[in-house]
C-alpha cells in the first residue's frame, strides 16, 4: 500500500509541475478571459504564482481520491496540508533568497516551485500512510480547504494592496485593465 501511495504522490509532483507551468501562460493564451483568471496567473505577482501549484494540486487530489480513498487514512487532511505547504514553501523560499540576493533569478524561482510541490506531495504521503486517523483534524481540513480556495478566488479580482499581490512588472494589483 505504501509503495502505491508513494508512486501516486511522485507522479503527482511531475503532473503538478507540468500543469502548473502551463497555467502560467493560460490567461494570456485565453485572450485574458476573466473566468480562467480564477485558476491561472493574471500577472507576475508572487500571489498569482501560488495559483500555479495550488490548482493543479487540488485537481490531482480530486483524481487521487477515487483511487486512494479506501486504502489511505486522513485523505482530506493530507491533501489540505499539501495544498497549504506548496504556497507557504514558495513564499518562504522566494522571499528568503531574494532578501539575500536583492533580486530574483528565474531558474531559482522555477526550482523553488518544483521543491515546494515535492514538499507538499511528500507531506501528503506521510499523512496518507499514517496509521492514525483524526476525525476532528479531517473536519478542520475541510474548513481550511474552503478558506484557501476562497482566498484564491477572491484575491484574483480584489487583491489587497500588499507586496505579495503587487505585480513587479506593472506595479499593479490583480487583473490589469
Amino acid at each position: 500500500m505504501k509503495k502505491s501511495v508513494l508512486i501516486w504522490e511522485l507522479v503527482g509532483v511531475i503532473i503538478i509541475i507540468l500543469s502548473g507551468s502551463m497555467l502560467h501562460f493560460v490567461f494570456d493564451w485565453s485572450g485574458q478571459w476573466k473566468p480562467i483568471a480564477l485558476i491561472a496567473a493574471v500577472n507576475e505577482s508572487v500571489w498569482e504564482h501560488l495559483k500555479l501549484g495550488f490548482w493543479p494540486a487540488l485537481l490531482y487530489a480530486v483524481i487521487e481520491y477515487r483511487y486512494l480513498k479506501k486504502s489511505t487514512h486522513n485523505f482530506l487532511l493530507a491533501k489540505t496540508t499539501a495544498l497549504y505547504l506548496i504556497p507557504i514553501s514558495i513564499v518562504i523560499l522566494f522571499y528568503s533568497y531574494t532578501a539575500i540576493l536583492g533580486y530574483n533569478v528565474l531558474v531559482i524561482d522555477i526550482l523553488i516551485f518544483a521543491i515546494a510541490v515535492a514538499i507538499g506531495q511528500l507531506a501528503s504521503y506521510k499523512l496518507l500512510t499514517s496509521r492514525q486517523f483524526s476525525k476532528p483534524l479531517n473536519r478542520f481540513a475541510l474548513i481550511a480547504l474552503a478558506v484557501i480556495v476562497l482566498m484564491f478566488l477572491l484575491f484574483t479580482f480584489f487583491p489587497p494592496h500588499l507586496p505579495i499581490f503587487r505585480d513587479p512588472v506593472t506595479g499593479g494589483y490583480g487583473i490589469i485593465k
